[in-house]
């Protein structure tokens, strides 16, 4: 571990919470046509790897390549799609959610796609900085005409796509749609790392366009928001331009003029920029902005940009469609000339430093389905770890979670727990009518202390030694509902065919909190010093005023 690239353990950690927080357990993604595609580079951990002079292992060519983040996810979890670094500087997640998108149109079934950014060591400070890319006091100003450059922070974010149509067949949570995206490169501009306005420009009118949406409808963007007031400032002009193009195409084209024509007017489409907020996640800053706007979609909220204040008066945003979100704010909603509501929509766009610009486009979702109500049943609700302090870590987080949803559908709750994540060594079951009864049992649990700890009533804990009985003897149990048994068989390590329980029924995945990963720090040591010792050293916080 101490060999491999922090890079790659960040990639594993965080595809395993992802697949999790989709509802899936990854063991039953094996052998399945899942793509792969993350944003990464060499961090420089092999140059730490050599001044340490550790000596070189069969795992240093593995842990050090970059190529190797996606194709060990491939390897662990058996997955036959495509699986490829990505880097194209700033744009490297935005372009993998590109490839992803590809990946589905040829076939693929599933597509993880994200970035990770680590910081590790100087070389890259000491180059922005001398190239005057870097904010002199460590704040990201994008908008503000004290706009002097970007801070780099370290970052990592990851997504499951799926065809809408399979993903609502499978019952699966959705954050949102992508609608349309697209991708260039600025060509020869001034110089390799000045932004191009007409390849940007290009860039959204070929996105709107392709994806057939009208601007009108768009009532937020995430820009890429260099937080330069050249960069700034190119970038608004080309979203300008682009609009004012889209926007007259759009109210010449028979049957796309149904938006109610009063909300067509100034300041209707939001700017932001997520670097004001957590820095520049460079490798990973596309999936990052892509996240923030979900969460915004999910929440119904724009969240307020920091350190914008006062305005580049360059921007000249009076008269266009955009506006600065310097508050937070509901995100309200746009409606046709019928009255009927128009799903919130959004951009993200990201450009790389030699020249690749990507944009997305993402859609409010709206389920089409009827919402599936529990049934008056007992649940059987399992949870498993590698070992006892994780099991008592993942009971915990799920009581959180269960006292923070008033509405908790139990059958969506034990479902997801079943079939939504992978059955590990040490086992918890419980029986439970409802969502009281599950929170009593769940405290009983964690109130006794291992001394003393017993299965609690309709509840039954041991450790899995993959004493699966007859496939018959399971069948029967399964098919008269036998929870107490089945219960018994699986905390003894059998292996039950969930599904089976829910033949005829419509149950839907949930986003439940993922599993609590023991995080150990395995780092080179440095020259002259022992991999404990550099273990063994306190956390040093840098902090900034405020």
């Amino acid at each position: 571990a101490e060999l491999m690239d922090p890079n790659q353990r960040l990639i594993m950690m965080y595809v395993y919470r992802a697949i999790e927080d989709a509802g899936y357990s990854p063991k039953s993604l094996s052998g399945k046509n899942i793509a792969v595609f993350i944003g990464t580079a060499n961090s420089g951990y092999d140059r730490l790897i050599e001044k340490s002079g550790s000596k070189i292992e069969a795992f240093t060519a593995t842990g050090t390549q970059p190529s190797v983040g996606p194709n060990r996810i491939s390897y662990y979890l058996d997955l036959r799609g495509p699986s490829e670094p990505i880097e194209t500087a700033c744009a490297s997640s935005l372009v993998a959610i590109r490839r992803g998108i590809a990946a589905l149109n040829d076939g693929c079934e599933m597509a993880i796609v994200g970035g990770v950014n680590t910081l590790l060591t100087p070389t890259g400070h000491i180059a922005y900085e001398k190239a005057g890319m870097l904010s002199e006091d460590g704040r990201c100003k994008t908008f503000s005409t004290n706009a002097n450059g970007f801070v780099r922070s370290e970052g990592a974010g990851i997504l499951i796509l799926k065809k809408l149509g399979n993903a609502e067949k499978a019952g699966d949570p959705i954050y949102g749609l992508i609608c349309g995206s697209a991708e260039n490169h600025g060509g020869r501009a001034h110089s390799l790392t000045t932004p191009n306005p007409i390849a940007q420009t290009q860039l959204l009118e070929k996105a709107y366009q392709e994806a057939n949406i009208d601007p009108r409808t768009v009532t937020y963007l995430e820009a890429h928001g260099t937080g330069t007031q050249l960069g700034d400032s190119i970038e608004i002009d080309a979203l300008k331009t682009a609009f004012k193009s889209l926007i007259t195409r759009s109210q010449q084209e028979p049957g796309t003029n149904d938006i109610n024509a009063s909300l067509a007017v100034e300041g209707y489409c939001g700017l932001g920029s997520v670097k004001t907020n957590i820095g520049h996640t460079e490798l990973a800053s596309g999936v990052v902005g892509v996240i923030k706007v979900l969460l915004q979609l999910k929440h119904k909220m724009l969240v307020k940009n920091l350190n914008t204040n006062p305005l580049n008066p360059y921007l000249q945003l009076n008269e266009s469609p955009f506006f600065v979100v310097q508050n937070a704010q509901k995100w309200q909603v746009l409606s046709d000339d019928s009255g009927k509501p128009i799903p919130r929509r959004a951009g993200v766009s990201s450009f790389g430093m030699g020249g690749v610009n990507a944009h997305v486009i993402l859609e409010e979702y709206v389920s089409r389905q009827e919402k599936v109500s529990d049934t008056d049943s007992a649940q059987l609700v399992v949870f498993s770890a590698k070992n006892k302090k994780q099991l008592e870590a993942v009971v915990r987080q799920m009581l959180d979670y269960v006292l923070a949803h008033e509405k908790l559908s139990l059958d969506s709750f034990a479902y997801t727990l079943q079939v939504g994540r992978d059955q590990l060594d040490v086992r918890l079951a419980m029986i439970v009518s409802d969502r009281e009864a599950l929170i009593t049992g769940i405290k009983h649990f964690l109130n006794m202390s291992d001394a003393t700890r017993t299965p609690v009533p309709l509840s039954y804990s041991g450790e899995g030694k993959n004493e699966t009985p007859d496939h018959h003897f399971i069948h029967e149990l399964i098919q008269d509902r036998n929870f107490s048994e089945i219960g018994q068989c699986w905390v003894l390590g059998g292996k039950i065919p969930w599904d089976s329980l829910y033949k005829g029924k419509i149950i839907n995945r949930i986003s439940l909190p993922t599993y609590p990963f023991d995080n150990n720090p395995y780092w080179v040591s440095r020259p002259g010093q022992s991999a404990q010792k550099v273990m063994e050293m306190p956390d040093i916080n840098h902090t900034l005023p405020a």
